[in-house]
Parts: structure tokens; sequence; C-alpha cells
């Protein structure tokens, strides 16, 4: 289920909202730099990660478990380290080694 947005990392792309099936999230408002799209109806979350793995930021945490939400500090050193972790796990990294994923380019522009 999702359960972090890190305002701080954030752009306010709404990359997030345009990928979600279940619309979770309420837009970021336009040109409002340093606002974030905020989780709306967190309960309506399928856990599909979709929106963890498409943030150019790795502004957001989907936690595994799908049934209920759960309390995370989001400020905690130990979950910021999990912001952007699905993501990685499976590939979609902007190491050096590996190539650019620029498929959220895309969903921005077409926005």
């Amino acid at each position: 289920m999702i359960e972090i947005i890190d305002a701080q990392r954030c752009t306010g792309c709404n990359i997030c909202v345009q990928v979600c099936p279940t619309h979770v999230f309420e837009k970021a408002p336009q040109g409002s730099k340093g606002s974030a799209p905020t989780i709306a109806r967190q309960s309506d979350c399928q856990t599909c990660f979709m929106c963890e793995l498409y943030c150019p930021e790795d502004a957001l945490f989907v936690a595994p478990q799908a049934d209920e939400a759960v309390d995370l500090p989001a400020r905690a050193p130990q979950v910021q380290a999990l912001l952007g972790s699905y993501r990685k796990a499976v590939g979609w990294t902007r190491s050096a080694e590996a190539l650019p994923d620029t498929s959220y380019e895309l969903l921005k522009r077409a926005h």
C-alpha cells in the first residue's frame, strides 16, 4: 500500500497521479514548486508499485503489505532508505552502468 510521498524529494510532476490505476492521489497544484501530490484514497491502493516505479525522484514508498496501512516516520533515515527501493530492486536505476529509463519523460510530455 502507498505509504509515503516525500515532499522534500518530490518535484510535483504528478507522474504518480497519471500512472496510478486506482486514482489514489490528488494532483499537486500546477506550477507550485515544492508541493507534492497527496495520498487521498490510500485504501484504494492495490500495491501495484507503478507510482514508485515511475517516480523520477524516488520520492515514494509502497509497502508490500496490501491489506493495511503502516505507520512510518517519513523523515527517519531507515525510511528514507526505502524510498524508491522497489524501483531499484527491479533494475529501474539511474546508475552509470544502466541505460537511462526515459519513460517518465514521455509521461511528463503527454500531460
